[in-house]
């Protein structure tokens, strides 16, 4: 019997640049022909049906005249096409136009086209390079950056998926002018949660000027831009893989994905996400980590933010409970939660542990109350 030692030790540099600004996409053609994407020449533009003909198409455009092979990959807009079967279908389109591994995909879109085309880029071909152009506010706060990519399936959401980070992220501010105002709403909601979970100073800015952010005026919308990339890469940086700290960004995402899921997708992530800021806020204050002026700040935020405060009639809350199982923090069956302490800040529970193991009985007492 014989046995040999493979030695694959390897030092990975995952670094790239998050650009903000308006009307990006001349920027990111000079940036693929100054080598972004090295010498590659065939480009994917993944995109959905409703950023397909806004700024989708006119990108391709743009890269074809400058002498490169693209094509435009569409998919039906919304969060129930982010599944495996949409991610099959698009490989297979990819495959018919004999894209190989000497391509790069461009993800052109909000969340969904963002995180499917990077999970995408991870498998396809045994990986090839990818980039974020984000059109969403939703996208821009979350996820466009960070590398997490995954798809849905009826039983849980995000569990399927790797860890792929992008050549580049485009955060193009005057897409959001496009944007229906409860998509705009809908991606305020991971704003404000940077915002409870990391700086104070942030959450009172939003609170004085939630009205400009949402008329377009461009220093407001700058501003929070710049402040969502340094509050996430902050914690990313230190924990890429979610291995203790990443876990604060999970802040109102257990209730949350799960008010999203058994809705069926007729809330909007972020509206899911700001009914489980509340559930996350009253917890915290039945644990003694907020007090209730806190808490009636955050949901007075909220509201003022156009954002649901209250889990829709049309939900059922027993199903709801039996829901929190399927979130990715669940360990031994125990369901888990981060906490928030005060505005600004969360609870660390031990070295490197930012969740708290929560009982289903008061989960669902919290639930029953919104």
């Amino acid at each position: 019997m014989s046995t040999f030692n493979v030695e694959l030790k390897k030092v990975v540099d995952d670094s790239y640049e998050i650009e903000i600004g308006f009307g990006l996409s001349e920027k990111l053609v000079e940036d693929i022909k100054s080598g972004l994407a090295g010498n590659i020449k065939k480009f994917a533009v993944i995109t959905d049906s409703i950023v397909e003909e806004l700024y989708a198409r006119p990108i391709a455009e743009q890269l074809k005249k400058s002498g490169y092979t693209v094509n435009v990959f569409s998919f039906p807009a919304g969060e129930q096409s982010k599944t495996r079967r949409t991610k099959e279908i698009i490989e297979d389109a990819m495959l018919a136009k004999e894209y190989r591994r000497d391509c790069c995909i461009i993800a052109v879109g909000g969340g969904v086209v963002t995180d499917l085309s990077g999970f995408i880029a991870g498998t396809y071909g045994r990986g090839v390079p990818f980039i974020n152009y984000a059109t969403t506010l939703l996208a821009a706060a979350d996820a466009s950056i960070g590398g997490k990519t995954a798809v849905d399936t009826p039983l849980a959401t995000n569990l399927i998926g790797i860890f792929n980070q992008p050549e580049k992220v485009y955060i193009d501010i005057d897409c959001w002018k496009t944007l229906p105002p409860r998509q705009l709403f809908s991606g305020m909601a991971e704003t404000i949660k940077h915002a409870c979970l990391a700086d104070s100073d942030f959450f009172e800015y939003l609170d004085q000027n939630i009205e400009k952010i949402y008329s377009g005026e461009r220093s407001a919308c700058e501003y929070i831009a710049e402040n969502n990339c340094r509050i996430k890469y902050s914690v990313v940086m230190k924990d890429e893989r979610e291995s203790g700290l990443r876990e604060v960004l999970n802040l109102g995402h257990t209730v949350g994905r799960a008010v999203e899921t058994v809705s069926e997708y007729r809330l909007l992530h972020g509206e899911a996400v700001a009914i489980g800021l509340v559930a996350e806020v009253k917890l915290s204050l039945h644990l003694g980590y907020m007090t209730t002026e806190e808490v009636n700040k955050v949901i007075n935020l909220l509201e003022k933010a156009h954002l649901p405060t209250k889990i829709p009639d049309y939900i059922d809350k027993e199903t709801l409970v039996k829901k929190l199982y399927t979130d990715k923090k669940v360990k031994n069956g125990q369901l888990r939660f981060v906490i928030q302490k005060g505005i600004g800040n969360v609870v660390q529970f031990g070295e490197n542990i930012f969740a708290a193991p929560i009982s289903e009985n008061l989960a669902k007492e919290i639930i029953f109350k919104i």
